[in-house]
């Protein structure tokens, strides 16, 4: 596994998995993936396998091997047909999934290829500027951001200028995000004490690989630098590209159990191959037919066709989804798709609308709130301290003269109805970085009896002309959970510092006299019915503090003492589905989890949970920081929290995919409904993703939703289910036509007698493939219903089924090859046999010359094989009404019109020639004539046969589950799911769920981040 290479005399370990290198650390004696004497090009590459890499692996997986196998002892056999037909399917099979996997490789490869490779330019020594192309960057290069911006190529940190960035990329949201430089860059990546340089905690000074600067500015003639910290796949891109090329493997019971389930047949197929041999051997069979014969009891035991059989359905429900508008790349995650009984949603454009609207605002005068007021663009306020807050504390900018950036300041900004002004390029390069942005109000909103301006007048005696420079900006921190800005009036001496924020911060800043008594109460009424609550707070600064010493001031210096002036209250409404397609979720007990990288709001998607023993009163809310701390340190509550985790916010692209994946871990089916890049990681790992973006995700996503609304969420669970019950019937039917198959062979070999070869073919293409490809087509239920169907084939019922019916049919078969010995009619058959008595008819002529022309060599025509196979024939037909279920998962059969027809022609068919013989028919068949009497004998035991069958089906249908448990006895069940057996543990834990505390780490934190609070329960 591991390379050597030889660096300036130096020998380094080093291997490659998931496009990592990792290199041999001596100091921490072991493997580092960051070493800086090999960094490596700066590229992230998606290698598409050729064609014949792809048809290799493809082939080699077991079951086509198998079929080659069968297929060449059929054509020694000279059983062409019937191999012709599977080469066929197979062929069909292997290109359609070729097809598929080269088609997500080439997409993936075509998103990341886009901008893989550009030209930029990077400061060397002397101030030299040199132009390279983008896979030579490596960590530590100074990079300059062109003017016209570029799409990053790297992660990097800004240390000259700013930046105007669209990380849709990562966030999902294509809002223009601005960057600013790092404070205290000639420290380094070190920021102040002995804080070190973090993408994450310092996100809003980096830019991120793969994001797109739209914008940038610069002052005095310095050029906007970025440093290189991170390339090619370690780069956040990167990451993203991994975790889609190397998800996790999703395991499902369903699969497992199939193969389980073919070992059985395989342990009943050597029985009858030794059987074979030895019963062979006593009859002195030659050796070649000894050995065709007894490896050809494998090939009917395990059937080839299975895999074509079991695609069916899936391929049926991938047609039916495309109809309704969702695409799949993962055929296979359809079955899995009908397990799903939790489903993760986005938040932003999957739940709610994509923008934000402002609902009103509730200032505050004399410690009291006024009342709500919808219109803020009025003449009463234009010169209001709150309106000059909503006008100056935000982070637009205009791009190409259009006003951009977070959608709940535009929407503030809009609402008042006032003019921003930045200074231009030109301006920008001549001035120092105080030239200020300037708000103000249009015309029509100023007083009336304010005079007009004169342009000839000194600026002081401008008062008709009302103005706000914003001189120094805090942008916004996650963290802090507020911003800041620090602005003037035109023609004021003092300067006034603005806050917006989280209401409960907000109030801790300011003068506890300005807060209004009530502020928690009316907070949390406007919380409870779902608005988003932005609090504001100003004050006057003091005369001392000049233009350039604010540009220095710190930020706590600002954010305290301020005066509470009031709320905005915003609305982020739910698309008009949204509540329709949660009551549908949480009626089939589906439950339901927000997970977005914005801050929640409150959705109605918590429900009762009947699955969850009916103990879930109460449900944990957190955001990502929380999370990560609680994943790191605290592992034995997340287990506890999975379960009665509701919302979780401000969650990173990684941190979305490690909440699916602890879901799983408590064994969820986990569905997860998003439409950003940033959801890629979890719409991969899920058991099921569905992309509302036909752009990144959707390369990742095994589903994508043309429609961008989360009603297709329940479509694809029915559609899912559908499938899976379609997969057990198929399943069940292909182990019934095996087991039935094998039967009818053995008893035939008894006699050293087997099924013709078109007798085989009969039963093989027109019957078994007619069935099956005809009883996968039953459409979904046209509803969601509470129960879920089982996840394996190794249940009580369903094991129950197919045993029972493996033994009906084996007793019903038993007793026409036996009961035909005892008709007083019988005798050993041969050319010249004629118990029909048709020694005078045209029938008997024809059979008769057939018989002495056509020598049987492998007494194929006798009684008990004719017997055997009408016998046979009409069970596989019985096993396919019996299997062939409908509600409440699929629609009932006799709406499946391609197979009730063919179930109809089937019976009609071989009913005919069982009691009206046809000449060409029998001769082809190889059916020997046997008397009437005989052949509605075979009637009867084929009606009884079919009465059984139905009935014991029905019964195991209704009585299974409940006569299984009766017979297991009445000790108490240990649920299998650990999320279920967690349930039962908490149900008598005393101590759970905590009382509300808080717990902070053992070393000091900075003070401003605070303690972090792990749980609270409201």
């Amino acid at each position: 596994m591991s390379k050597y290479s030889q660096t300036q005399s130096q020998q380094i370990r080093y291997f490659t998995h998931h496009s990592v290198q990792y290199f041999w650390d001596d100091t921490i004696h072991n493997f580092d993936f960051l070493k800086k004497l090999l960094y490596g090009v700066n590229e992230i590459t998606v290698k598409v396998p050729s064609v014949f890499k792809l048809l290799i692996k493809e082939v080699l997986n077991p079951f086509y091997i198998f079929q080659l196998f069968s297929v060449i002892l059929w054509s020694i056999d000279e059983y062409y047909y019937y191999a012709l037909a599977i080469v066929i399917m197979s062929i069909v099979s292997i290109v359609s999934s070729l097809y598929s996997i080269r088609k997500q490789y080439v997409m993936l490869h075509d998103m990341v290829a886009a901008h893989s490779t550009v030209r930029v330019s990077v400061c060397r020594v002397n101030a030299e500027i040199e132009e390279i192309f983008s896979t030579d960057l490596v960590p530590g290069d100074v990079m300059i951001i062109p003017l016209n911006g570029t799409v990053m190529p790297c992660d990097a940190v800004l240390i000259n200028g700013t930046c105007i960035v669209n990380e849709s990329m990562l966030t999902g949201e294509s809002v223009p995000v601005t960057k600013t430089n790092l404070p205290n860059p000639s420290v380094g990546l070190k920021g102040t004490g002995d804080e070190f340089y973090s993408p994450e905690t310092h996100k809003r000074h980096t830019l991120f690989c793969g994001t797109t600067v739209i914008q940038t500015r610069f002052y005095t003639g310095e050029l906007v630098k970025a440093i290189v910290v991170r390339t090619g796949f370690s780069t956040s891109k990167g990451q993203l590209v991994r975790s889609i090329l190397y998800p996790k493997p999703t395991d499902f019971k369903l699969y497992r159990d199939a193969y389980l389930f073919l070992l059985c047949l395989v342990a009943v197929a050597g029985i009858g191959f030794i059987y074979t041999i030895i019963n062979s051997i006593l009859n002195e069979v030659e050796v070649g037919v000894i050995i065709i014969e007894s490896l050809d009891i494998v090939t009917i035991t395990v059937p080839p066709a299975l895999p074509a059989a079991m695609t069916a359905g899936i391929v049926y429900a991938q047609r039916r989804l495309k109809k309704i508008g969702i695409f799949c790349i993962s055929p296979q995650r359809i079955n899995i798709c009908g397990q799903l009984n939790l489903v993760c949603f986005d938040k932003t454009g999957t739940l709610t609308e994509d923008g934000l609207d402002l609902w009103g605002i509730q200032r505050v005068e004399n410690k009291r709130f006024l009342l709500p007021e919808e219109n803020v663009c009025k003449e009463v306020l234009v010169k209001s301290q709150f309106v000059a807050c909503m006008a100056t504390c935000h982070s637009l900018t205009k791009i190409e003269g259009v006003l951009s950036g977070d959608p709940l300041d535009l929407k503030m900004f809009e609402a008042i109805g006032w003019i921003l002004e930045e200074a231009t390029e030109e301006e920008t390069a001549l001035h120092n970085r105080i030239m200020p942005t300037v708000v103000r109000p249009p015309k029509q909103l100023l007083p009336e009896s304010t005079p007009a301006g004169n342009q000839e007048m000194e600026l002081f005696e401008l008062t008709a002309i009302y103005e706000i420079g914003i001189v120094r900006q805090f942008p916004f921190s996650s963290a802090l959970q507020r911003m800041s800005v620090v602005a003037r009036v035109l023609g004021d001496k003092k300067m006034d510092a603005y806050m917006k924020g989280a209401p409960e911060v907000i109030a801790s800043l300011c003068k506890p006299e300005t807060v209004p008594v009530d502020f928690e109460k009316v907070l949390e009424d406007y919380t409870k019915q779902g608005f988003r609550v932005i609090a504001l707070a100003h004050r006057k600064l003091e005369s001392k503090l000049t233009w350039h010493k604010v540009q220095n001031i710190s930020r706590d210096a600002i954010e305290n003492n301020m005066d509470f002036m009031g709320l905005i209250i915003m609305q982020n409404k739910l698309k008009q589905e949204t509540p329709a397609v949660l009551e549908d979720l949480h009626k089939a007990n589906i439950r339901t989890v927000m997970v977005t990288e914005s801050v929640a709001i409150p959705i109605k998607l918590v429900h009762d949970s009947l699955e969850d023993l009916q103990v879930t009163r109460y449900h944990f809310a957190m955001n990502g920081k929380s999370f990560s701390v609680i994943l790191e340190h605290f592992q034995d509550l997340v287990p506890k929290l999975m379960l009665h985790g509701t919302v979780f916010a401000r969650m990173a692209p990684d941190q979305k995919t490690q909440l699916v994946e602890a879901l799983q871990n408590v064994d969820y089916f986990v569905g997860m409904c998003g439409d950003g890049a940033n959801d890629c990681g979890a719409l991969k790992r899920a058991h099921g993703g569905i992309s509302l973006s036909e752009l990144e995700a959707s390369v990742a996503s095994p589903f994508t939703s043309k429609t961008p609304s989360i009603s297709c969420v329940p479509n694809l669970i029915r559609e899912g289910r559908a499938a899976l019950i379609t997969s057990f019937c198929v399943f069940k039917f292909m182990a019934l036509y095996s087991i039935i198959q094998y039967f009818s062979v053995t008893l035939l070999y008894s006699i050293l007698s087997n099924l013709g070869d078109f007798q085989f073919l009969f039963i093989d293409l027109a019957i078994i493939l007619v069935v099956v490809f005809t009883m996968s087509l039953n459409p979904a239920w046209k509803e969601l219903v509470a129960q879920r169907p089982p996840s394996g084939l190794i249940s009580g019922a369903l094991l129950f089924s197919v045993l029972s019916q493996i033994i009906i049919c084996i007793g019903f078969q038993s007793l026409g090859f036996f009961w035909v010995k005892q008709q007083p009619w019988y005798e050993e058959w041969h050319p010249h046999s004629d118990v029909c008595n048709t020694t005078r008819s045209p029938y008997w002529n024809s059979s008769h010359l057939y018989n002495e022309t056509e020598l049987d060599t492998h007494n194929i025509q006798n009684f008990e094989n004719t017997t055997v196979f009408f016998i046979s024939s009409f069970q596989y037909l019985i096993v396919a009404i019996a299997f062939s279920k409908g509600k409440p998962f699929r629609q009932p059969c006799y709406k499946n019109y391609f197979f009730v027809v063919s179930m109809i022609v089937l019976y009609v068919f071989i009913l005919f020639i069982m009691l009206h013989p046809i000449a060409s028919v029998d001769q082809v068949l190889q059916i020997v004539c046997v008397p009437y009497q005989w052949r509605i004998t075979m009637l009867i035991i084929v009606l009884v046969n079919a009465f059984v069958s139905i009935m014991v089906e029905e019964s195991v249908d209704r009585w299974g589950k409940c006569c299984l448990s009766w017979a297991l006895g009445c000790r108490k069940k240990i649920p299998k799911a650990k999320y279920m057996y967690l349930a039962q543990e908490l149900l008598v834990d005393p101590e759970w769920p905590p009382k509300p505390q808080t717990t902070t780490e053992a070393k000091t934190l900075v003070k401003e981040n605070g303690s972090c609070q792990i749980i609270t329960i409201t």
